[in-house]
């Protein structure tokens, strides 16, 4: 969510690279406007805390007709409950994912989760950080293995849902998705949360029986990543 332009970029598409500056404040979407394009950030991505942080990020997000409502549950989430960025909060807490998008543009990166037995982008809690698209890219990291991704910036999509770990009573989880551009010949290491990971095309996704939300996720975060990719950005 930075506004300002670095050298040789204009404002609207400056890629802030390693040692780019950017404060908390700037990276407010309060505090500036919206950028025209997606934005990449990578791993050295300023972390912020609070979850005014988070109130500006889902303020800030210009959404399409049909996450509008989506928002709105959000925000009223986040006003009713101060502890809503920790896992302990036992009737939800907001969560942040990556759909992690290939050097082609063309493949997603799944895993088959090993607690909920399915199949879902990479993501998890965020453990009282309020710059979401800063866990995203951690998650999908560490959930993934891969170095050098890439977070855009702003978030893609918004989604709530029920989930029923074993050994935990049912709970929300205010999803808050990201893109995450994978380098070219990108190598992947799963760990203990999931029991497999692999690359799919939107037509494969759909026969390993992705949820509606994934689906719709990937239709949008390919189409995003590709816009990036037409603008001659890595």
């Amino acid at each position: 969510m930075v506004a300002g332009g670095g050298p040789g970029l204009p404002a609207d598409r400056w890629e802030r690279e390693s040692g780019g500056v950017g404060t908390q404040g700037e990276r407010s979407a309060a505090a500036m406007p919206r950028p025209a394009y997606p934005e990449v950030v990578d791993d050295t991505a300023v972390t912020g805390t609070g979850l005014e942080q988070v109130v500006a990020t889902l303020e800030g997000l210009a959404l399409p007709s049909d996450q509008a409502p989506i928002r709105e549950e959000m925000l009223a989430f986040a006003r009713g409950h101060p502890d809503a960025l920790w896992r302990t909060c036992p009737e939800g807490h907001f969560t942040a994912s990556a759909l992690v998008v290939d050097h082609q543009r063309d493949r997603i990166l799944v895993l088959f989760h090993t607690k909920l037995q399915r199949w879902l982008q990479p993501g998890g809690h965020v453990d009282g950080d309020g710059d979401l698209a800063a866990s995203a890219r951690r998650e999908a990291s560490e959930e993934t293995g891969i170095e050098g991704l890439r977070v855009l910036e702003p978030a893609v999509d918004l989604d709530i849902h029920e989930v029923r770990p074993p050994a935990e009573p049912p709970h929300l989880h205010l999803d808050v998705r990201f893109v995450v551009l994978a380098p070219a010949g990108a190598t992947v290491v799963g760990n203990h949360e999931s029991q497999e990971l692999r690359w799919v095309t939107p037509d494969e996704l759909v026969a390993l029986g992705a949820d509606a939300g994934l689906l719709r996720l990937s239709a949008r975060g390919l189409a995003r990543a590709r816009q990036v990719g037409s603008l001659g950005q890595p």
